[in-house]
């Protein structure tokens, strides 16, 4: 099999990809902030991630996967004393509409996936660490990152670091509106006056709660250490958030956190950014409302340069809806009808079909081509088969092929060996 090459945001190139150890990938994905329901643009960059790690798998790879759940921070504290209710409880149903509709998408999820409000522990002792280490200080009970502190911060973002300010400058909130950046320390604890269970733990450095800043690299040091190959997430955590995770991860442990990051372009409405301001937030329920199944939804968003802007038209989901649908009675007047062909010619679609498949998503998981691949060796296979040269075993062989790259794109309709296609 050819090499994989990812585009690297760390180099600013598309690289072949190689993992610290061989055959085996720690991988990192941003999960998501559970104080309100994900939107499309949201699942637009989970979908990503999942054909990611479900085409590293297809390569013989052992994946190690973790996908996090931010479900304390200064938001979600903001909006369960806005309505009323407990963070438990602000929470409960926005988690169980991410795992409703990650089943809808076919993405697939970790068995386990760690909390900020299970990893309280992970965060005191990195934050020990890096207080231990000088990157790290108090500061009216609170504890911040000084970032000039630590050689290299923000080159991931290529942050031009002779412009930070030599005035001391503390940024107390866990996040902020807008793609800047906030030129000062950052926070990773925020200091309470009483223990409780939901927003204030009792530790040994003292009584408070882990700044979101700190929680992602909490939850990584817990479950994949401080050494890991990938680390994903949208385009909009290259301002500040992931530099902070780099530096947090190097800062506590000397040693180099990541050498791969990959980051997911952002989904427009008619052209413009999604915001609750102007309206037009969109959700899975409201694309299921307008008639469109879920498999629409999944090839309408992986379709297409997973770095580049994808703009949601009805228009557009609708032609995409279409050209997913003809392949896929395409493959079912092939797969169903089960002539037996006379074996003339000498073909061989499924391992063409691999190979098709296999270049595109070897650049940079170039999900278009693949697709692109799989509709042009159906047409060209239906064509034999039509000639009376598709025999059992070559259809046999293609099915096994088609269900194997199904494993990874999720659209076609195959979940075994030999699959039935559904209209």
């Amino acid at each position: 099999m050819n090499q994989l090459t990812l585009y690297n945001t760390m180099t600013g190139q598309q690289q072949a990809f190689s993992p610290r150890r061989k055959g085996r990938v720690k991988l990192f994905t941003c999960g998501p902030s559970v104080y309100r329901r994900q939107h499309l643009g949201n699942y637009r960059t989970y979908l990503f991630e999942d054909v990611l790690h479900k085409y590293l798998e297809y390569r013989g790879l052992d994946v190690q996967r973790v996908i996090n759940f931010t479900d304390i921070e200064d938001k979600a504290i903001a909006e369960a004393r806005k309505t009323g209710i407990s963070v438990a409880e602000l929470r409960r149903p926005v988690e169980r509409a991410f795992f409703e509709e990650c089943a809808l998408l076919g993405i697939h999820l970790p068995d386990e996936i760690p909390r900020a409000t299970t990893s309280v522990h992970s965060a005191v002792a990195l934050i020990d660490l890096l207080v231990t280490r000088g990157h790290a200080y108090r500061h009216e009970g609170d504890i911040f990152y000084d970032p000039l502190s630590y050689d290299g911060f923000g080159r991931l973002y290529g942050l031009d670091m002779r412009h930070w300010p030599k005035k001391k400058i503390r940024f107390r909130r866990d996040t902020y509106p807008g793609q800047r950046w906030n030129r000062g320390d950052f926070i990773l604890w925020h200091a309470c006056e009483q223990p409780e269970g939901e927003t204030c733990w009792d530790t040994p450095i003292g009584l408070g709660r882990p700044a979101w800043n700190i929680q992602d690299a909490a939850m990584i040091s817990e479950h994949l250490g401080f050494e890991i190959d990938i680390h994903t997430g949208g385009i909009d955590n290259l301002y500040r958030h992931h530099d902070y995770t780099l530096a947090v991860m190097e800062g506590a442990s000397g040693k180099s956190f990541c050498p791969w990051w990959l980051h997911g372009g952002h989904l427009l409405v008619d052209g413009r950014k999604m915001s609750k301001s102007k309206g037009n937030v969109t959700t899975v329920p409201t694309l299921l409302r307008q008639g469109f199944r879920p498999r629409h939804i999944r090839f309408f968003l992986l379709d297409g340069p997973y770095r580049d802007k994808l703009d949601l038209r009805t228009a557009h989901l609708e032609k995409s809806a279409g050209r997913l649908d003809r392949v896929r009675r395409q493959a079912r007047r092939l797969f169903e009808g089960q002539t037996a062909g006379r074996g003339h010619g000498h073909d061989d679609f499924a391992t063409g079909l691999r190979a098709a498949f296999e270049k595109a998503m070897n650049d940079n998981l170039d999900v278009a081509g693949a697709i692109d691949a799989v509709a042009d060796h159906l047409v060209r296979a239906a064509g034999a088969d039509a000639a009376g040269g598709m025999d059992a075993l070559r259809r046999r062989e293609l099915q096994r092929a088609m269900a194997a790259i199904d494993r990874v794109l999720g659209v076609f309709g195959f979940r075994s060996e030999d699959p039935p296609v559904q209209a």
